[in-house]
């Protein structure tokens, strides 16, 4: 399981949801061997005076959070790091400057899916890649 939730200015998400949405996905999938069908991302676009940071980092500044169940490599963490500054200047045009992520692992035990715990669901995909 992935969860993904993109907090940038209002005027920037707005202008890129879609583009930003294809290129998380897409790192989240070639990095994590994750199924092309599970997109789960939600978008927080806020007013200036409500996103503070500083000023070099630009009108475009994007963090995204990244919930997952605990069980990838350090080395598919990094690649999914590495994906999505990659894909996101491709794809979006925002900088690798401008953008910051965080990885957040909790087991699974810790999620609730479909009605029950996930230690109890058939996935259908692997998580130790």
């Amino acid at each position: 399981m992935a969860q993904v939730i993109v907090y940038g200015r209002r005027t920037s998400i707005d202008a890129r949801r879609q583009q930003l949405s294809d290129a998380i996905h897409g790192a989240v999938v070639a990095a994590l061997d994750y199924p092309a069908e599970k997109r789960f991302h939600r978008f927080v676009g806020l007013d200036p005076a409500d996103f503070v940071y500083p000023e070099d980092r630009g009108d475009d500044y994007t963090i995204i959070e990244v919930s997952m169940f605990e069980g990838r490599s350090a080395d598919a963490k990094r690649a999914l790091i590495r994906q999505l500054f990659d894909r996101i200047a491709a794809e979006v045009g925002i900088a690798p400057h401008s953008v910051e992520i965080t990885i957040t692992e909790t087991p699974k035990v810790n999620w609730g899916i479909r009605g029950v715990n996930a230690e109890d669901l058939a996935l259908g995909y692997r998580v130790d890649v």
